[in-house]
């Protein structure tokens, strides 16, 4: 009997201990220490012996790997990811994503239509999919993969952005900000005032750009999109310095460096 207690009790000590290992993980990926939360979901990944949430601390992992710039790694957490459940609809999201960043796009859309089949109304698979028609020259699939989003998920801000930027990217500007400042007077966002922002960068108004950029920062400092967006202006404005500072933070916070490696360059070399 006493044995028996002792058996119990170790492994709701184990089970316990788990749980606080998965809540640290998520902790550290909140507060974008990306560093902690490779640590902390690759044991975790290790550990599992369920599959479904194997799957899951593997495509955490490759997040928090994307983050800190390890793509290589991405993509064999985010394979792990899949192989440990081949129905997660979040991890042909982020291969699709991870894909199309890296230039592989038929390999991209080949993961979204694989994934669409498991979650019809997958907003990250559609909004995915719309990039690559966009860079494509495909705007008519672009724009249906947007709207599509819009018959499930109405109020959906990243499609009902996404339309704006077709506009921006087709040269039509003033469309463009006519739909941003109705997105604003009825949710004044970061990622709104962010987008707003790189259009008047566009337009050549730097000092709305600027203004805007400012006020994103303000909502969310942790959007990491922003300073990417103000170091454009400051690059435009002959700020190299002070626009370099703001990719460095961009990079703090998860955005991917390889990504900005065209912009980089342009800062004076130390």
């Amino acid at each position: 009997m006493k044995k028996h207690l002792l058996l119990v009790t170790l492994i709701l000590l184990s089970a316990q201990l788990y749980s606080q290992d998965a809540k640290t993980a998520e902790e550290c990926f909140k507060k974008a220490d990306y560093k902690c939360a490779e640590e902390q979901y690759s044991k975790l990944a290790e550990k599992e012996q369920i599959q479904k949430y194997q799957s899951e601390y593997y495509n955490n992992l490759g997040t928090a790997q994307r983050r800190l710039g390890k793509t290589t790694l991405a993509f064999k957490s985010y394979e792990s990811a899949l192989k440990a459940n081949p129905m997660s609809a979040s991890v042909y999201a982020n291969l699709a994503s991870i894909n199309s960043q890296k230039g592989s796009k038929q390999k991209a859309l080949d993961y979204v239509e694989k994934g669409l089949q498991i979650d019809p109304e997958n907003t990250d698979m559609y909004l995915t999919r719309s990039k690559i028609y966009d860079s494509q020259g495909k705007k008519d699939l672009a724009m249906k993969d947007l709207n599509q989003i819009l018959t499930f998920a109405p109020n959906n801000i990243f499609a009902r952005t996404g339309l704006a930027n077709l506009k921006k990217n087709n040269g039509d500007l003033e469309g463009a900000l006519k739909d941003y400042n109705q997105l604003i007077s009825e949710k004044p966002e970061s990622l709104l005032y962010n987008g707003r922002g790189d259009l008047y960068l566009k337009m050549k108004k730097t000092k709305e750009a600027l203004t805007d950029i400012n006020k994103a920062i303000s909502i969310d400092p942790k959007f990491a999109q922003s300073y990417v967006t103000k170091a454009l202006i400051l690059f435009e404005t002959a700020k190299p310095k002070e626009a370099c500072s703001n990719l460095e933070k961009a990079v703090s916070l998860g955005y991917e460096k390889p990504l900005l490696m065209e912009y980089f360059a342009k800062c004076p070399t130390k």
